[in-house]
């Protein structure tokens, strides 16, 4: 596919088409363009795609979920731009077809790897961005964000309460929470356990269940709806 088919496809016209190429570019390329062809790979716009997209999904949650705590919006955005996800955007647009690759990287599959969409994504938002501004960047990225976002939160809100307090604890400074035993009660047959998390010497949750695993998943969810709270 030819650069300018792809800037059909996506709506987009380049002023600066160097740019453009740019982020079209992956390093293997350069090991087979002549030397005194000046070309530079897109791994520098990556780079700025990355914080353009963190920052452009980040807004719009914050926006449109006002009812969100921190760690629910996390989850959702990390959904949205995880490696899997951009990858899928940058099919739906043709992205492969257009990028300027080395034939070995092209033999192997190159164009559909998940790893290279993304970047090659990632690159053509900084791309557009530097060529555009930010408003273009939202009109052309926040569409398809809209339509992974069902899923994104329904894998949010399906998230491990044990792994979503860790992430919490850590990031915090508090250390990492542990599970103890407080009691175990009911006949043989239909026992029941109760477990409490400790985070820095404290208990911060406790929890009921008809196995420890269950019981700890109860405690962590106790101790989320305490932090959520501002007791922690």
């Amino acid at each position: 596919m030819q650069a300018e088919e792809l800037e059909e496809i996506i709506g987009v016209r380049f002023e600066d088409k160097n740019l453009l190429r740019t982020a079209l570019t992956h390093s293997s390329y350069l090991n087979e363009a002549p030397t005194h062809v000046s070309i530079e790979d897109n791994e520098r716009l990556e780079y700025l795609g990355d914080a353009l997209l963190d920052f452009v999904v980040g807004e719009m949650l914050y926006r449109r979920f006002p009812d969100f705590k921190e760690g629910m919006l996390t989850d959702v955005r990390a959904a949205l731009v995880r490696e899997s996800t951009l990858a899928d955007f940058a099919r739906r647009i043709r992205l492969g077809e257009a990028l300027y690759m080395g034939h070995g990287e092209v033999a192997s599959g190159g164009r559909d790897r998940d790893t290279i969409l993304c970047a090659a994504f990632e690159a053509l938002v900084g791309a557009i961005y530097l060529d555009q501004g930010l408003e273009t960047v939202k009109e052309f990225v926040l569409p398809m964000v809209e339509s992974a976002l069902p899923e994104a939160v329904e894998m949010a809100a399906r998230k491990d309460p044990k792994t979503r307090l860790q992430e919490i604890t850590q990031a915090r400074g508090m250390g990492t929470p542990s599970y103890e035993q407080v009691e175990e009660k009911g006949p043989e047959h239909r026992r029941t356990f109760v477990m409490a998390v400790y985070v820095g010497g404290e208990k911060l949750g406790e929890g009921e269940g008809r196995s420890k695993q269950a019981a700890s998943r109860e405690a962590a969810m106790a101790a989320l709806a305490r932090l959520e709270r501002g007791e922690g």
